[in-house]
């Protein structure tokens, strides 16, 4: 694919490895299988595996460097890794690993590939529906053989999105929710269930795949001095997805 991989071979490693690692630890993780990483952020033994498979899978389907969640918590030398030219993988292997470790079906996975620090593919694979969205640059975003299309044309007090702080949004919108889970947040964003996210914390593996996902299916999105987001450093801007470009400034003006 004009020198890309195959979106469907790699959503296979990324089933499998969900299959292998993850889903046969949902709901039966031990005690001595979480851990804090650092003050409340939990690992399992689900996240590490995973992505231990994954890191080999990809590479070896497409040569490049990994740059994983589980990796930087150990080594944060690694990141430095998308500001060089390049061939990246990034990857989540639990997102909402809290979710996760709780029962609550609300955790994916997440990988995007990186040349030349612009996202150029990236998947969400949600493992208990067993369903993956996936989005190639300049080639739509897909679910299954569907194209998804952003809803574009709702006022803003028919939106619904998810906000960490809602105060003034509560007021001008239909309602405001978060889910534990950037991957399932964007989910819902590219199949219309949300219309709008607000984000403060960056990490590359949270929104690489999910804004280019969001973009293919014709939403607009940017940090909030105006920019478009990449998956480089790690910005001191949060980042707003919307709609248009006319509903992302509108939200702007009610974000706290």
């Amino acid at each position: 694919m004009n020198g890309l991989p195959d979106p469907q071979a790699v959503a296979a490693l990324i089933r499998a490895a969900a299959e292998t690692e993850i889903l046969p630890r949902y709901k039966r993780l031990a005690k001595t299988d979480i851990r804090e990483k650092e003050p409340g952020q939990l690992v399992t033994e689900a996240d590490e595996a995973a992505e231990r498979l994954l890191a080999r899978t990809l590479a070896e389907l497409w040569p490049g460097a990994v740059v994983g969640e589980e990796s930087v918590a150990a080594d944060p030398s690694i990141l430095t890794v998308l500001e060089r030219p390049g061939t990246v993988w990034i990857v989540d292997p639990v997102d909402g690993t809290a979710n996760f470790v709780k029962g609550d079906p609300r955790f994916a996975v997440i990988v995007a590939l990186v040349v030349d620090g612009i996202t150029r593919m990236g998947w969400i694979h949600d493992p208990l529906p067993n369903r993956t969205v996936y989005a190639v640059a300049g080639r739509g975003a897909w679910l299954g053989s569907g194209r998804l299309a952003v809803p574009t044309n709702l006022p803003l007090s028919a939106m619904r999105g998810s906000v960490k702080r809602k105060r003034l949004l509560a007021e001008r919108v239909a309602g405001v929710a978060r889910q534990g889970s950037a991957a399932h947040d964007y989910l819902d964003l590219a199949l219309g269930r949300l219309n709008f996210a607000h984000f403060r914390k960056l990490m590359p593996w949270d929104h690489a795949a999910g804004v280019l996902i969001h973009a293919e299916a014709g939403g607009y999105s940017a940090l909030t001095g105006g920019t478009a987001y990449r998956p480089l450093a790690l910005p001191a801007e949060s980042l707003l997805l919307a709609p248009t470009p006319e509903s992302w400034r509108e939200l702007l003006a009610l974000i706290d």
